[in-house]
């Protein structure tokens, strides 16, 4: 008896020495990613709060201003008169930002639902070898696939070549002359295989027993389809469209390549302006957008996290 009293006594005296081994793991486990977020996020956030808070030298430079109690509001009184004032001249082009995203967005889910759901109900054994052939070209960088969508829009490219033979237009076209639909399609070519990927693994996990029980109910290819496999994918819609419309709202290289003009600018554009302005005069306003862009961003975040935890409560 004294024997077992003293070994659950020691047991006892242990159970806190192995609470704090466990503590001590998974925070030596989360030590790399908090130092990252710190490092890469943290800092450059607050770097961007000091130069939006900060003032101009007598020679217009931006200075950072590291105090929060000495922050000024100048930058975030001049961005917004760029943004709602009498001469503002960001509020259309965030106007247009929006336009231009929602429409890529729209498009990419109508062309990646069905690549998606054709991979993962009638591909079969030939899974693997569709997804090679939907992702391989997007193995190439960014800049390289828009270079080359550049030499296929030009004046005498082979788009224009290939609608002439078939008599869709009676002159070549100026793709890259400042059109939007050009920055529209720039977009969703750019964007559409993230969407494939995620609308892909959300599909491939439907239960096809469910899919067979509507069916067995009466229902018919169309209506199971609207009924069972729709709703069951609309998380996987969800956070496909999240991971494609957050960097489409920030993306300026697609429309500086394929338009360049002033009337397809779009938000991330102004942004990139006034960040590289010719003496950093304009830097502090740019830190303010990047600020509003952030707060942009949060939203769409924030009811993405919320709607996957009602998703997953409802599904335990």
């Amino acid at each position: 008896m004294a024997q077992g009293q003293e070994r659950v006594g020691a047991g006892r005296r242990d159970r806190p020495k192995q609470k704090e081994a466990h503590r001590l793991f998974w925070a030596a486990l989360a030590a790399p990613g908090i130092i990252w977020l710190a490092l890469l996020f943290v800092v450059p956030f607050y770097a961007i709060l000091a130069i939006a808070g900060g003032q101009l030298d007598l020679f217009g430079v931006p200075i950072a201003v590291w105090n929060p109690l000495h922050w000024s509001s100048a930058n975030y009184s001049a961005a917004w008169h760029d943004v709602a004032g009498s001469s503002a001249f960001v509020g259309p082009t965030i106007l247009r930002t929006l336009v231009y995203v929602a429409l890529a967005s729209v498009i990419s889910l109508l062309i990646a639902y069905p690549a998606a759901y054709f991979v993962a109900r009638f591909a079969g054994r030939r899974k693997a070898l569709f997804l090679i052939l939907l992702i391989a070209p997007f193995w190439i960088s960014y800049m390289m696939r828009m270079l080359a969508w550049i030499d296929l829009l030009q004046t005498n490219g082979y788009v224009n070549k290939a609608l002439s033979l078939l008599h869709l237009i009676g002159q070549p076209v100026n793709w890259l002359g400042g059109l939007g639909f050009t920055v529209v399609l720039g977009l969703v070519y750019g964007y559409i295989p993230y969407l494939i990927l995620v609308l892909y693994a959300g599909l491939d996990r439907i239960d096809p027993a469910l899919i067979e029980a509507g069916r067995d109910l009466g229902l018919g290819r169309v209506r199971t389809f609207v009924h069972v496999t729709l709703p069951l994918s609309r998380q996987a819609i969800l956070t496909g469209m999240l991971i494609t419309v957050l960097p489409m709202l920030g993306d300026y290289f697609t429309n500086q390549l394929l338009s360049g003009t002033p009337g397809t600018t779009m938000f991330g554009n102004v942004i990139d302006d006034q960040l590289s302005s010719s003496g950093g005069v304009l830097q502090g306003e740019g830190a303010v957008f990047s600020l509003l862009f952030l707060l942009v961003l949060i939203a769409p975040m924030i009811y993405y996290v919320v709607a996957t935890n009602r998703s997953s409560r409802g599904a335990t």
